[in-house]
């Protein structure tokens, strides 16, 4: 998905020799099970830290930072570097190759179980990149996004789908589109060939960079109301958004109909047509 001209880009051979020259010393190997899949591109990884913004006043989470050769880049540019690994394995191994680095810090935690608050301590702000496999992809996102304390940007590599996903547009919108775009502006920065990685996936991906709204547009109670009509239109997305408010929300039809024709929504539309201001019409008249 890149832009209009851009061909994606393709592999490189040195980290690739690296990464497998890693493996083999700590004795590990990529798991399946937990979707691992090591950047060995470096073109790739210096466009992924370029979309970071980075400044030496930065403090960045990155989470997967896998065998650490994107942290080493991350580090060079910002001021700290919080590297949140899941496997204990690799955890190990990174707190070996970074041990002397001292604005790099491993923890060895599942990110979706960790407060960025608690982590960040006194830090105000903060900025992310993340490697995301499919089956975290939305969760990690959310993580992030709905806390008080959220990061300025996110860089994030995802599945090439997921970010079509991430930025699509009424026609197309989903409630991953709608609860990244209620956060943030995000853009696809370019394409990335499954060769880029090793092993290489199945699929390719794309580099996604969101920049946070500096205030949030809902408050935590209005954004629980917003999702929970926004989950109930696309919870049959086949049928008429009239048609799945009603049935999911458990509302009669004229009520839902008059609220859409209030909140200027055709009845006959379908959810994934509908954009994100109509749907911050609608919800309140839901609530």
């Amino acid at each position: 998905m890149a832009e209009a001209g851009e061909r994606p880009l393709g592999s490189g051979g040195s980290l690739l020799r690296e990464t497998r020259w890693l493996l083999k010393r700590f004795g590990l190997r990529a798991r399946k099970g937990l979707a691992q899949h090591f950047l060995v591109d470096r073109g790739v990884m210096l466009r992924v830290v370029e979309a970071a913004e980075l400044s030496a006043d930065d403090w960045v989470v990155e989470v997967g930072p896998g065998l650490g050769l994107m942290t080493r880049e991350l580090a060079e540019r910002a001021g700290t570097v919080l590297a949140v690994e899941l496997d204990e394995h690799l955890a190990a191994a990174l707190a070996e190759l970074m041990r002397e680095r001292s604005n790099i810090s491993i923890i060895n935690r599942d990110i979706l179980k960790v407060d960025p608050e608690q982590l960040l301590g006194p830090v105000k702000e903060y900025k992310v990149v993340a490697n995301l496999p499919y089956y975290i992809t939305a969760a990690v996102l959310r993580h992030f996004l709905e806390r008080e304390r959220r990061p300025r940007l996110m860089v994030t590599m995802v599945q090439k789908e997921v970010a079509r996903n991430i930025v699509a547009g009424p026609g197309g919108m989903s409630l991953l589109s709608l609860s990244v775009q209620l956060y943030g502006r995000p853009r696809v920065v370019t394409s990335v060939s499954s060769r880029s990685f090793y092993p290489a996936p199945k699929v390719d991906s794309a580099i996604v960079a969101i920049h946070v709204h500096p205030r949030p547009w809902l408050s935590p109670s209005q954004a629980e109301a917003f999702f929970r009509v926004a989950r109930a239109g696309f919870s049959q997305k086949r049928k008429l958004v009239e048609n799945s408010l009603s049935a999911s929300l458990n509302l009669p039809r004229p009520q839902v109909e008059a609220a859409l024709i209030q909140a200027g929504i055709e009845a006959r539309r379908r959810a994934q047509s509908l954009s994100l201001e109509e749907w911050l019409r609608l919800y309140p008249l839901l609530s």
